[in-house]
């Protein structure tokens, strides 16, 4: 007999944790009065975010592992309790290799075993809208930076950067732990109540495959390549928003911030709002708007000089840049199966970590190069974009390709039957 649960309230309580460990990208929060604190340049101080991208595929794999085992609420409480530790100690450090191991390692390795255990549970709770709860979930992520910056701003403000992170370390574990009560392990095969899944195929010649095997196939690395590709545009503008609306549109650091606060709710709304159209229309035909769409932003903001462009262009892109993480977690368990789904997604995701770590670099080596000037940066993503979307096509073929010989493998079958 299925258990019977209540899958709404761990969406909303997984996407609660994800708030709170999305804070990770309101470190340019704390840089400028870390940088100071420690007489330490930028750079040094940067590096320990750096190192927390870097690794995140490592956790997410480690976290995707406990998922498929059932320990979803586990992996919350151990990946909470890190990223809540790394957090507070951060605020101890002093000096930026002491912020290279805590924020960087711990909270990093715990944010990722969060992040994986939350996305790769709801999937699993919602076979019948996979993209909408992907959407929401991940919306917690992106949606972190937008409430934790002000939060962490004002407690600057009032206590000083220590004791801001601190406070924010404390108040996470509470969170997140607290949270965590409220999550259930998705079970296996789980079907929710009056929802009848689709027939496609028997269920004998269902797709299950694990990392090993998942890998040795084209369609990852097509999928790979596509999620790389949609995630360094965003990456680019991201880490450089605030400059570029300063340098190339002359806004004041204040107005910029509000401008970066509207890209990073673009990007939160983004994930629900492609990952529920993708339920209704297909994660083909949304992916191929996506790709055109950051195309032709790209376009605006490189040829643009009014403010009026700049925002339309951040607006368009961070929305774009929320879809392909909002849907890329739908594909993966569609195209390969949900008994391995954790592990896979963590897996996929080393494109996402390529895009984080090669995308500010590439905007931020062609702006020195040109006097501080994004403009070709903007038309290199334009290309890559344009990339992305011819592979949409590949990808499309490939499904129907590898469809089709589903179908006649089992027919095959049942002929010799």
């Amino acid at each position: 007999m299925q258990t019977k649960l209540n899958r709404w309230t761990i969406l909303w309580a997984s996407t609660l944790i994800n708030l709170c460990v999305g804070a990770v990208y309101a470190f340019s929060i704390f840089a400028l009065p870390l940088s100071e604190k420690f007489n330490a340049s930028m750079g040094d101080i940067m590096m320990a975010f750096t190192i927390n991208a870097a690794i995140s595929p490592v956790p997410m794999i480690l976290g995707g592992k406990l998922v498929d085992k059932g320990g979803a609420k586990k992996a919350i409480f151990i990946g909470g309790t890190m990223f809540g530790l790394g957090f507070l100690l951060s605020g101890l450090a002093t000096a930026p290799w002491m912020l290279y191991i805590t924020y960087g390692l711990i909270a990093g390795i715990g944010q990722g075993i969060v992040y994986a255990s939350t996305i790769g549970n709801n999937a699993k709770l919602f076979p019948d809208k996979r993209g909408l709860a992907a959407g929401i979930v991940t919306a917690g992520y992106g949606g972190g930076t937008v409430i934790i910056s002000p939060i962490a701003n004002a407690l600057i403000s009032s206590s000083g950067v220590n004791m801001a992170m601190v406070t924010l370390g404390i108040a996470f574990l509470i969170i997140i732990l607290g949270c965590g009560f409220l999550v259930k392990p998705a079970p296996a095969g789980y079907i929710p109540e009056g929802w009848i899944p689709p027939v496609t195929s028997s269920p004998k010649n269902s797709v299950n495959l694990n990392w090993k095997e998942m890998i040795k196939t084209p369609l990852f690395y097509v999928i790979a390549s596509m999620f790389l590709i949609g995630a360094l545009s965003g990456m680019m503008v991201t880490s450089n928003a605030s400059v570029i609306g300063q340098t190339m549109f002359g806004l004041t650091p204040a107005i910029a911030a509000l401008y970066v606060s509207l890209y990073s709710l673009s990007n939160c709304l983004g994930r629900v709002f492609w990952g529920a159209v993708s339920d209704k229309i297909g994660r083909f035909k949304c992916l191929m708007m996506i790709y055109l769409v950051i195309s032709i932003m790209m376009f605006i903001i490189a040829q643009s000089s009014t403010v009026t462009g700049f925002v339309i262009a951040i607006v368009g892109i961070g929305l774009c840049f929320g879809g392909t993480m909002g849907i890329f977690p739908s594909i993966v368990g569609e195209k390969f199966g949900m008994k391995f789904y954790g592990v896979n997604y963590g897996v996929v995701f080393i494109g996402y970590s390529g895009a984080a770590f090669f995308g500010p670099r590439i905007a931020s080596s062609v702006a020195a190069a040109n006097d501080g000037n994004f403009t070709n940066a903007f038309y290199i993503a334009l290309v890559i974009s344009l990339v992305g979307l011819l592979l949409t096509f590949v990808y499309n073929a490939m499904d129907k390709k590898n469809k089709q010989n589903s179908t006649s493998k089992q027919m095959s079958m049942e002929a010799a039957e």
